[in-house]
């Protein structure tokens, strides 16, 4: 009797399996994280009461290099702002003008102005003035105007109108909006 001698086929190896599946995993994380959204961790109070020190956001990569009035965004600071708390480079703050927009700190009632219309700022914690600095300026075309929610804690363009680049961020530097607050979870959901 002869038997057929066809030698069955191998499986891969479970360890082989287990160590593709981590690369593909380790791969699309990288991608998310690139193309798709990113976390970033809020390193101080400058944007209270909306976003505390501590607070998590995932931020929508594919906004990055855009940016309109009244979205909170990242951006990359260096060489525009200093070192963010904690000596990072990254900063999160409202935009309150863009490129070809005049904004000016008060009008009488104490309100910011972009291009002669009052903001309504329901952001800031009652009581809070809009800017204890004065300014009138233009905003260059590719760049943005930031402030913090906290006006009383935060370093924003206001503080840095005399520096190189006049406290303006160009709009490229943007790496996102921030979509969704994602930590602490009692307060976690869309911005």
């Amino acid at each position: 009797m002869v038997r057929d001698s066809v030698t069955p086929r191998r499986r891969p190896h479970l360890v082989v399996a287990a160590a593709v599946c981590v690369v593909l995993l380790l791969v699309a994380a990288v991608g998310v994280r690139h193309y798709v959204v990113r976390p970033f961790r809020v390193p101080s109070a400058s944007m209270e009461p909306a976003l505390q020190a501590g607070d998590v956001l995932l931020v929508d990569r594919a906004t990055r290099g855009t940016a309109a009035r009244g979205d909170v965004v990242v951006f990359d600071g260096r060489g525009y702002f200093g070192p963010a708390e904690g000596g990072g480079r990254y900063w999160v703050k409202r935009v309150i003008a863009v490129g070809g927009d005049h904004v000016e700190c008060c009008t009488d009632s104490g309100a910011l102005t972009v291009d002669g219309t009052a903001l309504e700022e329901p952001y800031l914690s009652p009581g809070t003035a809009p800017s204890e600095i004065e300014f009138d300026l233009l905003v260059p075309e590719g760049t943005m105007f930031v402030l913090g929610d906290n006006r009383d804690d935060s370093t924003d363009s206001r503080h840095l109108l005399g520096a190189p680049g006049g406290g303006m961020v160009p709009v490229e530097r943007v790496v996102g909006r921030v979509d969704r607050l994602v930590w602490p979870p009692p307060r976690s959901g869309s911005l």
